[in-house]
């Protein structure tokens, strides 16, 4: 009998892009009634401490999470790891040398703004970062809102830092096998976050889907905050082709960014196997 829980197993806090802390996290979605909760900061643990004892704290069960960056088929492509040991050495190592080149990333950024003439990036970015390893597009989005070039980070997204626009820096991410290894041998499930969002061929996607379970990995988001209800569908079905769990995750950011709070997605199609069923003996109660 597959277990129907409010979970949401993908959200960022004030340790990489969120607007958060871990702490108003944890009380955030126990409010939402998310009965299972992961913070899933980008390509860092080091708030999976703070974020279980909240959880503790809150009544509510936690397992441990992590966002990697990974290069694909030239596209960023987002692994979720999921109920890993947050002390383990290898993964901590293999998530500090992928955050390594994003702040020479965030210079060659803030060049590039600068020839279109805007002033300051960089630095005005840094005011918006809660860990400089971790500066993002998302800090110069939310800086170029901040000083009007922009009303709101989707005009930011439409105009500038995305590939062919000013602000475009290209970055060389973690191998997808390295990921998933990093995720499985410190005890967790890797998971391929936000399918939809890559804009892959079929191909390309078959080809992912492939070698991600090749190399390992057992679980993809199906229920999402960037997926349509139509999306939902599809990848459930791909679920169920690449005998992959099924995740659900709201991606939530900030109570003024994201579309999608914690807590209110739509539960898990009931013919699926949710992750947690796999995770069991990984959930901290």
């Amino acid at each position: 009998m597959t277990t129907i829980l409010n979970a949401d197993l993908h959200c960022h806090s004030v340790v990489s892009d969120g607007t958060l802390t871990p702490e108003a996290l944890a009380e955030r979605a126990k409010t939402n009634g998310v009965e299972l909760w992961a913070l899933t900061d980008h390509d860092e643990i080091g708030g999976q401490h703070r974020a279980a004892a909240a959880a503790h704290a809150q009544g509510m069960a936690y397992l441990t999470g992590t966002e990697i960056s990974v290069t694909f088929a030239d596209t960023t492509v987002h692994i979720v790891g999921l109920g890993f040991d947050p002390d383990n050495a290898q993964l901590a190592q293999g998530l500090a040398a992928t955050r390594g080149g994003r702040r020479e990333r965030a210079q060659d950024m803030a060049d590039q703004l600068a020839k279109v003439g805007i002033q300051g990036a960089y630095e005005g970015a840094l005011q918006f970062v809660g860990n400089p390893d971790l500066i993002s597009r998302t800090h110069f989005a939310r800086f170029l809102v901040e000083s009007g070039v922009c009303k709101d980070t989707s005009e930011v997204f439409r105009k500038y830092l995305i590939e062919g626009k000013p602000g475009y820096v290209a970055h060389r991410w973690a191998q997808l096998g390295d990921a998933v290894r990093w995720i499985t041998e410190a005890g967790g499930m890797a998971v391929i976050a936000h399918p939809a969002r890559y804009k892959f061929t079929a191909n390309e996607e078959f080809a992912l889907f492939s070698e991600f379970k090749a190399h390992g990995g057992r679980g993809v988001e199906v229920v999402t905050g960037s997926h349509s209800a139509a999306e939902y569908v599809t990848y459930a079905a791909m679920a169920q082709e690449f005998g992959l769990a099924a995740s659900r995750g709201s991606d939530f950011h900030s109570p003024t960014e994201s579309h999608t709070d914690l807590g209110t997605l739509p539960l898990l199609p009931g013919a699926l196997t949710p992750v947690w069923e796999l995770l069991a003996d990984r959930i901290v109660r």
